[in-house]
């Protein structure tokens, strides 16, 4: 590897729109966040899945067959 060409890697602050808050190490001094893994409901569990059948079912329910 060539030697000076590489960035620096510093302690970074990154901060959540939720208020959580953690280091990690960056290029950039300070990071912010709209979504992290403490409030994306994938990670939180409040995600909601929706079924929306195939077409045989919305006709089905349709004409209440």
């Amino acid at each position: 590897m060539k030697n000076d060409i590489h960035p620096e890697y510093k302690a970074t602050k990154v901060t959540c729109a939720c208020g959580n808050e953690f280091e990690t190490r960056s290029t950039d001094g300070e990071i912010r966040l709209d979504v992290c893994s403490a409030c994306h409901p994938f990670f939180t569990g409040q995600q909601k899945f929706i079924n929306r059948g195939g077409r045989v079912e919305k006709f089905k329910n349709k004409y209440n067959l």
